[in-house]
């Protein structure tokens, strides 16, 4: 079972589209996918047609399940643990205590090995959800936007996953970088992938994310962009960045 957090510290950096289209994506292939909604905001639930209540804070704040919040979707091969506003809560009712981004952790180890992938779709601040992600997952995988401002975030949040790796989580690793948002009409754009690649190698995905406005219009259809427009260069480039992320897990 590969854990995947899709995580990055810049907003609108498409880490909650990436998650649940990749996970689409996964799906078509055959795999079964869980993604869990670590975000307070839920856009992911939302998308997928899910809803909760306390769940997930009761897993961080008591001897809630995981297993127990399991949602199924619309979406073929994948299963959802939906977030809430609730989940906000979290980050106060821990505050001190020992060993809280480990709890995560030790919740995801007793999940039943029925899926192929588990993707945690993390929240934009580096608090302690994000830093629980990071501690549960054996794999990160960033989406970058195609811009400047992207670029300069970025390094940050490989610091933060080194500090991570270092001192809770030995097994976490940079598994791939997806480009998004990347308008092949413009030379910033073009100029953006271009940098990443040369600073990081293997680590970005062959696969660009095209600029691409059906994907922008499926979550208010609660689809993927698979299933909403299957047709569409959102859809062609998530299944390719799927195909890839399977290749990197067979090495």
């Amino acid at each position: 079972m590969r854990t995947i957090a899709f995580t990055n510290q810049k907003g609108g950096s498409c880490k909650t589209t990436s998650a649940v289209n990749l996970a689409a994506a996964l799906g078509e292939k055959g795999q079964k996918v869980l993604l869990v909604d670590l975000d307070p905001q839920a856009s992911a639930s939302a998308w997928c047609g899910a809803s909760d209540g306390k769940g997930l804070l009761e897993v961080f704040t008591g001897n809630g399940s995981l297993s127990d919040l399991v949602s199924k979707t619309s979406i073929p091969g994948v299963s959802v643990i939906p977030s809430s506003s609730w989940l906000m809560g979290a980050e106060r009712a821990l505050m001190g205590e020992v060993g809280a981004e480990t709890i995560l952790r030790k919740a995801v180890s007793r999940l039943p090995k029925t899926w192929d992938f588990v993707l945690v779709d993390c929240p934009p601040a580096l608090g302690l959800l994000a830093v629980s992600a990071l501690v549960a997952v054996r794999e990160v995988l960033v989406p970058v936007e195609a811009s400047v401002m992207a670029l300069a975030g970025l390094a940050s949040l490989l610091h933060t996953v080194e500090r991570v790796k270092e001192r809770l989580n030995p097994d976490l690793s940079i598994s791939a970088i997806l480009p998004c948002r990347v308008d092949t009409r413009t030379n910033l754009s073009k100029d953006v992938v271009e940098r990443l690649r040369e600073k990081f190698g293997d680590l970005v995905l062959k696969t660009v994310i095209r600029e691409n406005v059906r994907l922008r219009e499926a979550p208010s259809f609660s689809e993927p962009i698979t299933l909403y427009d299957t047709k569409s260069t959102g859809a062609e480039d998530y299944r390719s960045a799927a195909e890839e992320l399977l290749e990197r897990g067979q090495k």
